[in-house]
């Protein structure tokens, strides 16, 4: 790999649109790739202008392909501290309530399919005070999946599961404290104790590729860095994954 591809490829991974890392990283040693490079203030404003081609490529480039086994969840995106949510200004009418396993929290979630390589097969945003559920009723977001789909307890669902039983995914969950106990394949059980890695991504997604602060000035552009974030995700050297081997009594066996 050549210097130039391993510099644009790290403006990608590390890129989060702070004025430091633009100002005494791009423009002072990246002037080879970038010798035209405007105001911190106007590249604010071009960033608007970015959004579409980012999301056309994030779909059509980053993604990676299904292999039947796959790992759903959604993660919060906070736009504001609890304390300050009455005085946001820049979300108002936008952003919503709504409470994780962490407690409340105020902006949006995003949901995000992922395969057993670590690799990106879906996402979608939505308002924090939207089921877990609902993404996965819709066609566009699981157009690519097939096979086995894995999910905590919040996607318990015996209509969902009817209807994604019908577009050939099979939605395998634990059961909660209150339901009778069903039968399951070693494989499932192996795998459900594995469902870690989707947190790892999601983990990856916030604290490195900076898909959420709360230094947002506009919806436009909290929806392009969110969209940036994917697609740095997507060049990272590497990404958590999950190793297992097929045996002939077509069960998996899964190593750490």
């Amino acid at each position: 790999m050549s210097i130039r591809e391993n510099r644009l490829k790290n403006s990608l991974i590390f890129v989060h649109y702070t004025k430091h890392y633009y100002i005494f990283y791009v423009q002072k040693h990246m002037q080879n790739e970038f010798p035209k490079t405007v105001s911190y203030n106007r590249f604010l404003e071009l960033m608007q202008s970015v959004l579409l081609p980012m999301t056309i490529f994030a779909k059509t480039c980053c993604l990676g392909k299904c292999t039947g086994i796959s790992f759903v969840d959604s993660t919060p995106i906070r736009v504001c501290k609890n304390k300050r949510i009455n005085t946001n200004k820049v979300f108002d009418g936008i952003a919503t309530t709504g409470k994780s396993t962490m407690g409340w929290f105020h902006g949006f979630k995003l949901h995000i399919i992922i395969n057993d390589k670590g690799e990106l097969l879906s996402f979608a945003v939505t308002q924090a005070n939207v089921d877990d559920r609902e993404p996965l009723k819709n066609e566009g977001f699981l157009k690519a999946i097939f096979g086995k789909l894995f999910a905590d307890k919040g996607y318990i669902g015996e209509k969902l599961s009817q209807l994604l039983f019908v577009d050939g995914i099979q939605l395998v969950t634990s059961i909660r404290n209150n339901m009778k106990n069903s039968l399951m394949e070693i494989s499932d059980k192996i795998l459900l104790r594995k469902r870690s890695i989707i947190e790892t991504v999601n983990d990856e997604l916030k604290n490195i590729c900076q898909v959420e602060h709360s230094r947002h000035r506009s919806f436009t552009n909290f929806l392009s860095n969110l969209i940036a974030g994917i697609i740095a995700y997507n060049f990272l050297p590497k990404k958590p994954s999950l190793k297992y081997e097929s045996v002939k009594t077509n069960q998996l066996a899964v190593f750490y």
